[in-house]
């Protein structure tokens, strides 16, 4: 013990040492010379600073990104742009042994199309929930555009919990948007195709080939989508695309854009001129408006027609009940964005300069007094464009999506030709900035500029291009997310940031303090239904249970051993591994993986996961802990033993590998006894600070007891090996005691570390 307090003493001179010295190189070099060594401006250091975010702080935004083709969700900080995770959705993920376990390939096969697992996704467009049109930072939504799917991610744990098909739908893009305290998930179909699952020759794309758009009924109190509940209204055979939802006075609208509304069909193959150039004629494609508070009156009165066994609202019924309109709008267009009072829709087109500020009240007006001037070829009613629009402003070459500031009537929209972000009032319709981006700005977002309060501050610009920006890694570039500071009159850029996972879409950023994520689990617990797991596992009750063929193994992880440690199998035995992660401490995640398997799991703290093969091949396949979790991490190992078939056991006694004697055990023994007066001094610092008001240290403390409990159940199996002078067993037994006491000692050096840092007083008797 000596020997480790003078290990500790020579270790904290050093790392004393090293501040000094590091204080001592930062006042030597002084900030102009560091900008002149590495060639840097005033104005790079300005936006460097305005990023920096120092160690131990966080940042104050989270976004969260579509991650395109990777099928996954990107989380990262701003300002600083720190990446802090991906969250699995569509695609198996091995580091959160999603599409691996039991319980999440059960989430995986609920995106099953026509009887097919796909294990790919196309990410697009997150939705955050929303409570009276504010951000609650409860569930996030997002869909996949190659297979028409919506995903549920609960964000008290950044799981997906939840996958649902679109019955109807061949392709999408118009998702994820949501009502103003989230009622419904809007989905728009993209690629027009005939409702039904059957063939149908393209010659009857007008009479059968159909758009949607769906509204998914989301539970709030059950955290999933009900399809029960759920219904969709039938479009023309446009191309629709984004959608948004109203809000204030036009709450019970929904808005959709489209494109090729000249419903053409190419086919260069056989000499016909591409989809492109049929796609692009006409000078304006359509919005459409749809009431879908009255359509789910509508749905719940059974005024539906049943396709594929899901309720659709007919384009007949939607016209006759007045709850569908079309309206002009520039053509290409790619998004509807509602301002912030529900005022405006704002829309823009690619092949278009111009911008477009529709006025809901003016629109409503024309319903209300049937000022139409035509109807489309389906007799759905078509409103007056210029009759509609409050106004419109030049904004640049290819305007596409735009996001709103905390400053009343101030929008951004990304430019996608130009390379810009254009800054404009959309009150008055005058340009106010423009800056210049790197390279082709698809969407952009600024810090909840999807909801009624807009907070400013921020804004960031996903660029499709990175070309010069980083450094060469291939001909697949990442794609460049740029921070931009909107916080005076002009913009500012502060920062690149490569994004190499996929092709995100549109990101959408939440204030950081209204994310309420826990840190762990309730005991036992099954992470994807949000329930106790019915083969939850308790310290001392695991066990191997054999029925005929099948092997259930109900074991646990812990710092820093595997319960049970060799698992005897025979050859064509389906083994079932049920691990429950028996920790408390915050970030104390443990792996389980097999050799040989895709057995590979992802177990935090009170988790318990599955995972189930089968012992096709004889052999000896090692089992251990993926995820470092402590210093005997290498030692958290076990043995999946496949016997042959036919194979007999021959009584063998092991050997040791080393034999201990009474000193080994007293040595030990010893050491463990002034291990534990450390622990004590520890413990006695911590209680005597209000260490109860602070959660991390309570959830610590509670952890170490746990520790130290278990420390106790093996000193008295240490001690009683010794009274029998079986040395081997009781040196053994006193060296796990020990690393029980390690353990015990770490949480608390982190509990004593917390209160430290975060002010904790002195509690007077």
């Amino acid at each position: 013990m000596q020997t480790i307090r003078k290990r500790a003493l020579l270790a904290l001179s050093a790392m004393s040492f090293g501040l000094v010295t590091a204080s001592a190189s930062w006042s030597a070099e002084m900030l102009d010379e560091v900008m002149k060594r590495r060639g840097l401006t005033e104005k790079d250091v300005l936006a460097a600073a305005k990023t920096y975010v120092p160690t131990g702080k966080r940042d104050e935004f989270l976004a969260f990104s579509s991650g395109g083709q990777s099928g996954q969700l990107i989380v990262y900080g701003i300002p600083s742009m720190r990446i802090l995770k991906y969250v699995a959705v569509f695609t198996p993920e091995p580091w959160q042994g999603y599409g691996f376990d039991d319980e999440s390939k059960k989430v995986l096969a609920q995106g099953r199309i026509n009887g097919k697992d796909i294990l790919f996704g196309d990410t697009h467009h997150p939705a955050i929930s929303e409570t009276n049109g504010e951000y609650d930072g409860r569930w996030l939504f997002i869909n996949d555009k190659n297979n028409p799917r919506m995903a549920v991610v609960d964000l008290h744990d950044f799981e997906t919990k939840q996958i649902v098909v679109n019955p109807i739908m061949k392709s999408e893009h118009g998702g994820a948007f949501v009502t103003p305290n989230t009622e419904y998930v809007i989905e728009a179909a993209q690629y027009p195709a005939p409702l039904e699952d059957e063939y149908v020759p393209l010659e009857q794309f007008n009479e059968r080939y159909r758009g949607a758009v769906t509204y998914w009924k989301f539970n709030r109190e059950a955290g999933r989508i009900d399809p029960s509940q759920s219904f969709s209204v039938e479009l023309p055979p446009y191309s629709q695309d984004l959608s948004d939802f109203g809000k204030g006075p036009s709450d019970g609208w929904s808005f959709t854009n489209s494109f090729c509304s000249e419903r053409y069909v190419g086919g260069i193959e056989k000499g016909r001129p591409p989809f492109e150039a049929g796609c692009s004629q006409k000078d304006t494609d359509f919005l459409h408006m749809i009431n879908w508070k009255k359509g789910a009156e509508l749905f719940k009165a059974g005024k539906t027609k049943m396709i594929n066994g899901h309720p659709v609202i007919t384009m007949e019924t939607a016209v006759k009940e007045g709850m569908l309109f079309l309206i002009p709008e520039p053509k290409s267009p790619h998004g509807a964005d509602v301002s912030p009072d529900g005022k405006y829709v704002i829309i823009s087109g690619k092949l278009d300069s111009h911008t477009y500020v529709y006025s809901f009240e003016k629109m409503m007006n024309l319903i209300k007094n049937k000022d139409f001037v035509g109807k489309d070829p389906y007799g759905i009613p078509i409103l007056d464009l210029k009759k509609s629009l409050h106004t419109q402003v030049q904004a640049g070459l290819g305007p596409l999506h735009t996001q709103y500031d905390s400053k009343p009537c101030v929008a951004y929209t990304s430019i996608y030709v130009d390379s810009q972000v254009t800054k404009w009032d959309y009150c008055e319709g005058k340009v106010l900035d423009k800056l210049s981006i790197h390279y082709n700005i698809g969407h952009l977002m600024t810090m909840e500029g999807d909801s009624v309060t807009p907070k400013g501050k921020y804004l960031v610009s996903l660029n499709k291009l990175a070309i010069d920006r980083f450094n060469p890694v291939g001909p697949l570039h990442p794609q460049n997310h740029q921070l931009i500071d909107i916080s005076g009159d002009k913009m500012e850029l502060l920062y690149d940031m490569p994004l190499p996972l996929g092709e995100p879409h549109y990101a959408v950023a939440i204030s950081a303090d209204k994310l309420k994520p826990i840190i762990r689990y309730k005991s036992g617990w099954d992470t994807r239904t949000d329930k106790r797991h019915p083969n939850r596992t308790r310290p001392g009750k695991e066990k191997v249970v054999r029925d005929g063929n099948k092997v259930t193994v109900f074991g646990t992880t812990i710092r820093s051993h595997i319960t049970p440690e060799i698992v005897e199998v025979k050859e064509g035995d389906v083994v079932t591994f049920h691990m429950t992660n028996l920790e408390r401490a915050q970030d104390q995640t443990h792996g389980f993986a097999i050799s040989g398997t895709n057995a590979n799991l992802s177990l935090e703290p009170g988790k318990t996961a599955s995972v189930t093969i089968t012992a096709d091949k004889p052999g000896v396949y090692p089992y251990y802990c993926t995820e470092f979790c402590s210093a005997l991490h290498l030692e958290m190992q076990g043995y999946l033993l496949v016997q042959p078939k036919g194979y007999k056991e021959v009584a063998v006694k092991g050997a040791e590998g080393t034999i201990y004697t009474q000193t080994d055990y007293d040595k030990q023994h010893k050491t463990n006894l002034e291990t534990q007066e450390v622990i004590d001094s520890v413990v006695a610092y911590i209680v005597a600070r209000n260490y109860q008001d602070f959660a991390p240290v309570v959830s610590l403390v509670e952890d170490a007891t746990e520790q130290l409990g278990f420390a106790a159940d093996t000193r008295k199996k240490a001690e009683d090996f010794a009274a029998k002078q079986d040395w081997q067993n009781a040196t053994l037994w006193a060296g796990q005691w020990w690393q029980y006491q390690v353990k015990a000692a770490d949480i608390g050096l982190r509990a004593k570390t917390y209160l430290d840092q975060h002010g904790a007083k002195v509690v007077k008797e």
